[in-house]
């Protein structure tokens, strides 16, 4: 009892201190606020009861995990988010996805679901509030790798005008992803991890070319298995998206242990759950090629080994006595940090690619100049300020269209212990921490249209 009457007091100052503003959803003498939870809910057959027994799971035991789900599902109705956002559900189990689909359907939700394939068991869940949101289409991405990971793409459309002046209503979209990543059991795996999210910008980039869209915001959800300091954030980071948690907050990405959302079944505590976001006076655009995100990744390599720029070469030409980095000796370099030589590495094809993007001029080796231009200080993905903003002159801003974006209003994970890097011994809802964020439109130029 103890427990729950602490767990309902700090719910309510949540509410108090968050949610509460979008109560306003209908006032006309403020802009609407819309509301998003993200919160990777611990499948059952994943969910350990006893740590000595490794079989010991709670999905045996049908009181348990009815019990903690209708638990998640109270909370969730009670903060009635717009949008909900859940990784690791059930799918594998009917009375579950009932449950789920009856009391979200109930609320007045719209739900789509995607398992993983392979008979994973898990996948995901997204929910959009009838009331908020008019649903457009729905995508289903398969990442099909070693992860059998999925992502889902929701095209939602507000089901109220926004005021962008006194006497113009326009109509508010916006493209909603929802995913959870591939754990990072070892460094072989950070490949991987890189080409799914690259991937999901591939695909919701071709999809606005398909659908012929204008910029419009775009929020990714999910459980990103990865903290501020791997290549999975600084990736996002350098295509212009903002972690909506941190902006609320005013963190930098050098605040990396400001705040947690996980432990981990290794005992070890960081912030993995991220809402991103990206406006639409961003260029919307994939700004960085497969082979520059690869040598972003490199680079961060080479400088947690607190190489400078001449050790960094010094080492790529190991084999070489002249001043200059052969293929050979390129290969070693991409062993030496686990790129390649296994099976979740680079392929012999990519790492051919990566080789014919350095040499510049094709002559078969690379420079000094090269390896500056190309490795050390590339011209795409890196020359964006602290802010994420594109430092590179994209022409003239002086006629940009006008639409909406998003400002975030406030962000609270739950419980509120995660937020002051602590995680509560008496939480067992899951293993992740519930990140709620509030945004509210605004008026901004439109960077230019998507073809």
């Amino acid at each position: 009892m103890r427990k729950d009457r602490r767990i309902k007091m700090h719910g309510r100052i949540s509410r108090i201190g968050s949610y509460a503003i979008a109560s306003s959803i209908r006032d006309r003498h403020q802009q609407p606020c819309i509301t998003c939870t993200t919160f990777n809910i611990l499948a059952p057959i994943y969910k350990r009861l006893n740590h000595k027994d490794q079989n010991c799971r709670e999905s045996d035991y049908r009181a348990y995990w009815l019990t903690r789900n209708h638990r998640i599902l109270d909370w969730l109705l009670y903060e009635r988010s717009s949008i909900i956002c859940l990784q690791e559900f059930w799918v594998g189990n009917e009375e579950l996805v009932n449950l789920y689909e009856k009391r979200l359907g109930d609320a007045g939700y719209t739900s789509f679901k995607l398992g993983r394939p392979n008979n994973r068991g898990d996948g995901l869940l997204t929910a959009v509030q009838k009331d908020y949101f008019r649903v457009l289409n729905y995508r289903e991405f398969p990442f099909n790798d070693c992860g059998d990971r999925v992502a889902q793409l929701l095209h939602v459309e507000l089901a109220f005008p926004v005021s962008q002046c006194r006497n113009n209503d326009i109509r508010q979209e916006i493209l909603i992803v929802n995913t959870h990543l591939l754990f990072p059991h070892d460094s072989s795996l950070c490949i991987v991890r890189l080409h799914q999210v690259y991937r999901i910008l591939q695909y919701v980039e071709s999809y606005q070319k398909e659908q012929k869209l204008k910029p419009m915001p775009i929020m990714l959800c999910g459980d990103w298995n990865g903290s501020k300091r791997g290549h999975v954030y600084k990736f996002l980071r350098s295509q212009g998206f903002v972690s909506s948690y941190d902006t609320a907050h005013q963190y930098t990405d050098a605040d990396a242990h400001k705040w947690i959302s996980h432990r981990n079944h290794r005992g070890n505590i960081c912030g993995v759950d991220f809402i991103w976001l990206l406006n639409p006076n961003t260029y919307s655009k994939l700004k960085t090629s497969w082979s520059e995100a690869v040598f972003g990744m490199f680079k961060c390599l080479l400088r947690r080994g607190s190489l400078t720029e001449s050790d960094a070469f010094a080492f790529l030409k190991a084999d070489s006595h002249d001043n200059y980095i052969t293929y050979s000796g390129f290969c070693e370099a991409l062993r030496q940090l686990n790129l390649i030589g296994h099976r979740h590495g680079l392929s012999i094809d990519e790492t051919k690619e990566l080789w014919v993007q350095a040499d510049v001029d094709g002559n078969g080796v690379l420079d000094f100049k090269e390896f500056q231009q190309r490795i050390w200080n590339p011209t795409g993905s890196e020359q964006r300020d602290e802010n994420g903003n594109d430092t590179r002159n994209n022409g003239s801003k002086g006629n940009q269209e006008q639409t909406i974006g998003f400002s975030v209003k406030n962000a609270v994970l739950f419980p509120p212990e995660v937020e002051k890097g602590r995680w509560p011994e008496d939480f067992s809802l899951s293993d992740h921490a519930r990140l709620t964020v509030v945004f509210s439109p605004i008026r901004m130029p439109c960077s230019q249209l998507i073809s």
